[in-house]
């Protein structure tokens, strides 16, 4: 199946989106403001429609599809296990932060990515 430049852009726009969603999912659970400024049922409708789309499309490749699975699991429970009240427990704040960097980092590059694609359209 050929994919379309406008579509390999609209993937990556989709994991930007995936990975603001998982970032904004651990500000909140660091943060009581944050979680004030993003409604909770309106955050988790947005990551679990962006991970449906993303896991729909990444079903051409498992291996991909796994990592970001595995990636995904491992965010939302150690944002559960924060919530639970674990966030005193400094190994798991320390692990959350280091989460929050490496989302972060890949949230710029795609973004940074997609922005030139889009320009050169």
């Amino acid at each position: 199946m050929a994919v379309t430049a406008t579509e390999q852009v609209d993937i990556a726009a989709a994991l930007v989106r995936l990975y603001v969603f998982l970032a904004q999912y651990l500000d909140r659970c660091l943060d009581e403001s944050a979680r004030k400024a993003y409604p909770d049922a309106e955050l988790k409708k947005h990551l679990t429609d962006t991970r449906r789309q993303l896991m729909d499309i990444l079903s051409v490749n498992p291996v991909v599809k796994k990592k970001l699975t595995e990636e995904c699991d491992r965010i939302l429970a150690l944002g559960e296990a924060c919530l639970r009240g674990a966030s005193a427990d400094r190994q798991v704040h320390e692990t959350m932060q280091v989460e929050r960097i490496a989302l972060k980092h890949k949230t710029s590059a795609l973004s940074d990515l997609v922005a030139v694609f889009r320009a050169l359209e």
